[in-house]
C-alpha cells in the first residue's frame, strides 16, 4: 500500500448550524486519482475544498478534526499561498482569466516571483504540452483566452494549475460543462498526468470515476458511506446504499 499523500482524519465541517461534513476519515495515495461520488448535496464538492482551504472563504465556515498534506496538518500554521501552490483546483466551468493564452497560464509563477521571459516561455510551453493543448494554442497565445472553445478553455485552466507545479490538483466536475469529445480529451489526459501527480476528481458521472479513478469514495449525506478500489467498489460494493447509487436506485 503506498503511503498517503492526504490523510483526513475525523474531519467534520459546520456551516453555521448545518453539519456538513461528518467524521470524515480518508487516505488518498500519491500518483492515484481518487474520485468522490454520490448525490448532489452529499458533500462532495465540499470535502474537495476543504483539502487546499477554500471553505475558509466561507462565512460561518468551521472545522474540526485533520487533514495531514505529507504529514503536515494543513490547518495548522501554514502559508495558504504556499498551500495553494501545492494543491491546485480545477473548477467545474472553465474559468479562464480574460487575458491572452500566455498570460493566463504564466500568472501564477508570475505571482510566486518568476520574472524571466524565458523561464516563464518555458514553463507556458511545458504546461500547454503536458495538458495536450500546445499544438492548437501555439499561433494564438496572444489571443485572448475566452475566445477558446469549451474543451480547450478546460485544458487551459489544467495547464495554469500545473505551471506552479503542484503536487496535488483537485479537479471539481472539470467535464460537466463539456460535449463527449472534450470530455474523452480531459480524461485521458488526467490519466497521463497521475504519473506526476496525485488527482482527486469528484464526478457526478459514474461510468468516468469507473474509467480513470483508482479509488472511489462513495458519499451520501455528509458521510463516507463506502470507500474501496474502484474496481472493487463498482463490481462488489460493500454497503448496500452504495449498491443503490451506483445502480440508479436513487441520486
Amino acid at each position: 500500500m503506498p503511503s498517503n499523500k492526504i490523510s483526513v482524519t475525523d474531519l467534520n465541517l459546520y456551516y453555521g448550524h448545518l453539519h456538513a461534513l461528518k467524521s470524515i476519515n480518508l487516505s488518498i495515495h500519491p500518483q492515484e486519482i481518487t474520485a468522490f461520488i454520490g448525490p448532489s448535496g452529499c458533500g462532495k464538492s465540499t470535502i474537495l475544498k476543504t483539502l487546499n482551504r477554500m471553505n475558509d472563504l466561507v462565512e460561518g465556515c468551521k472545522i474540526t478534526g485533520k487533514v495531514l498534506l505529507d504529514s503536515e496538518d494543513i490547518y495548522g500554521n501554514v502559508d495558504l499561498n504556499l498551500l495553494r501552490k501545492r494543491v491546485g483546483m480545477v473548477f467545474q466551468k472553465p474559468n479562464p482569466f480574460p487575458k491572452s493564452v500566455y498570460d493566463n497560464v504564466a500568472y501564477g509563477p508570475r505571482l510566486h516571483g518568476i520574472k524571466s521571459k524565458a523561464v516563464l516561455d518555458d514553463i507556458v510551453e511545458k504546461a500547454l504540452k503536458d495538458t495536450v493543448i500546445w499544438d492548437e494554442v501555439k499561433d494564438r497565445l496572444r489571443d485572448n483566452a475566452l475566445g477558446l472553445s469549451g474543451g480547450q478553455q478546460q485544458r487551459l485552466c489544467i495547464a495554469r494549475a500545473l505551471a506552479v507545479q503542484p503536487e496535488v490538483l483537485l479537479m471539481d466536475e472539470p467535464t460537466s460543462a463539456l460535449d463527449p469529445t472534450s470530455t474523452a480529451k480531459i480524461e485521458e489526459l488526467v490519466t497521463v498526468l497521475k504519473a506526476d501527480y496525485t488527482i482527486v476528481i469528484v464526478t457526478h458521472n459514474m461510468q468516468q470515476a469507473a474509467r480513470i479513478s483508482d479509488q472511489t469514495a462513495c458519499f451520501l449525506m455528509g458521510e463516507i458511506i463506502e470507500c474501496n478500489c474502484t474496481n472493487q467498489l463498482f463490481s462488489d460494493p460493500k454497503d448496500r446504499r452504495t449498491e443503490d447509487y451506483i445502480t440508479g436506485r436513487f441520486g
